[in-house]
């Protein structure tokens, strides 16, 4: 990697507006998942100043699923809520009813041999700053990390209710702990805390926030490219989620079996057929069709065992990285 070479990531806490969306539409699909594994989930959640307004779709058995008690464990019981849910649209469900794929899309699978999370440096080194923050500081907040080359650059955290000197002595711990180096031509890395100011107010509170907003995070950061929509409160039937995450599985595969650097899968899905219309994998540069793997809705919901109630999880801090199944 040349010395002139930046790449930046950044990271969101799970009190950050939008993170909060996207834990409340997961832990909705996992209770509907609990009493129902094949329940038709698609759930949106918009929140901010006081109130929470949870809306989509859903196809269910189970019943006396409480909405409020669900974004009040999360966002706290000052929150009104509002909520309207109806069925999935019967000529959706017509499509998915025979196997087929519940939308239209494409999705990425991506995998490096950069990190142990097989996932960019930069990305990782901000998710690990954001959580060892988060850890003492559990509110809202934002990091990221810039590399120069093999070395860090600069460094950004913003979090509420904890002052400048805080988060000073918190990223020099980090930055020690991790054994991170600034470029010696440069000097020392760039620190950024709170850079408009110790805030207070913050989640909910100050912001509004949507579920699936934070797709970059919630992916491989911005030098990877995504294909497909949000994941957060999709059932598995809806291929944007669970054929990336199948995505992300057969890179794991590939980068593992042909020790390569670095591995890219594309996927693309019509509505309501079952076959992937591409099956792209690009190992270290050089492309060639997938083989070996069920890639229909109905094989890869059983190749991952996606009819459990496993995604509040995946809404915090990114859906692969974090040991997930699809991640091993």
């Amino acid at each position: 990697m040349e010395n002139n070479f930046y790449r930046t990531a950044e990271s969101v806490s799970p009190g950050h507006p939008d993170k909060l969306c996207d834990q409340i539409s997961d832990a909705v699909l996992d209770a509907y998942l609990t009493q129902d594994p094949n329940a038709r989930v698609a759930v949106e959640v918009c929140g901010g100043h006081g109130q929470v307004f949870v809306t989509g779709e859903v196809t269910s058995t189970a019943t006396d699923i409480n909405i409020d008690a669900i974004v009040h464990r999360i966002a706290g019981d000052q929150m009104k809520v509002m909520s309207n849910l109806v069925q999935q649209s019967p000529e959706i469900a017509q499509g998915v009813d025979v196997g087929g794929a519940g939308d239209q899309g494409i999705m990425i699978g991506y995998a490096t041999a950069e990190t142990p999370e097989m996932l960019p440096r930069e990305v990782i080194l901000s998710r690990r700053l954001n959580q060892f923050i988060y850890a003492k500081h559990p509110y809202d907040g934002k990091t990221q990390v810039t590399l120069h080359g093999p070395y860090v650059s600069s460094i950004v955290a913003s979090f509420q209710n904890t002052s400048r000197d805080e988060l000073k002595s918190l990223v020099e711990q980090f930055i020690t702990d991790q054994h991170l180096e600034a470029d010696p031509e440069v000097g020392e890395i760039e620190l950024h805390l709170n850079p408009a100011g110790d805030w207070h107010q913050g989640g909910f509170e100050a912001d509004t926030g949507l579920t699936g907003r934070k797709l970059i995070v919630d992916n491989y950061g911005p030098r990877i490219p995504i294909g497909g929509g949000a994941f957060s409160g999709k059932d598995p039937s809806k291929v944007d989620r669970s054929a990336a995450y199948m995505a992300r599985r057969i890179a794991v595969d590939y980068l593992r079996k042909r020790q390569a650097k670095e591995v890219f899968v594309r996927l693309a899905y019509a509505i309501g057929h079952a076959d992937p219309l591409e099956r792209t994998v690009i190992i270290d540069g050089q492309a060639e069709e997938i083989t070996g793997y069920d890639l229909t809705p109905q094989g890869i919901i059983k190749a991952l065992d996606l009819k459990r109630p496993i995604y509040e999880p995946t809404a915090r801090y990114g859906h692969f990285g974090e040991g997930f199944d699809w991640d091993k």
